[in-house]
């Protein structure tokens, strides 16, 4: 793979799911895409969760959040964390609800799994199996000094 292939394409991969997410996230708000008939369970749960009154517009809220962080390039990791369990949520709604929306689930993985590969350094932290919590003396040191007493 060329260089410029290697540099080029987390930044394309990162527009086109940062583009996705901003897009499907404002028409939760604004409905200028229209939406194709579901079926009946998929409909219900939908439903269910419009019922609720606060979910969609969470929903729809972090999704443009994260869709802009994206297309910023900036705190890319933690959109990418945030979107994690959404993605999978698309992902199960077209499996067992809607399964004719699985295409655009499964590019939604796809772009997921290459960004987190990319930005595969910054996740080291989180995945490390024997994590130990930062000691204060550890912190204060980190920070280049005397401890501070925080009564």
């Amino acid at each position: 793979m060329s260089s410029v292939i290697k540099r080029k394409a987390p930044v394309i991969t990162r527009g086109l799911l940062g583009l996705i997410f901003t897009v499907f996230g404002l028409n939760g708000f604004f409905q200028f895409i229209p939406q194709p008939p579901s079926p009946a369970a998929a409909q219900a749960f939908a439903g269910a969760l419009a019922a609720s009154g606060y979910f969609f517009p969470l929903l729809k809220g972090v999704e443009v959040a994260s869709g802009i962080l994206l297309l910023s390039g900036r705190f890319v990791p933690l959109a990418l964390t945030v979107l994690a369990p959404i993605i999978v949520n698309i992902v199960a709604f077209h499996i067992f609800l809607a399964p004719g929306g699985l295409p655009l689930a499964v590019l939604l993985v796809g772009l997921e799994v290459g960004l987190a590969w990319a930005y595969r350094d910054s996740f080291q932290g989180v995945l490390a199996a024997n994590a130990q919590p930062h000691s204060s003396e550890a912190r204060s040191e980190a920070i280049g000094g005397e401890a501070v007493s925080r009564a």
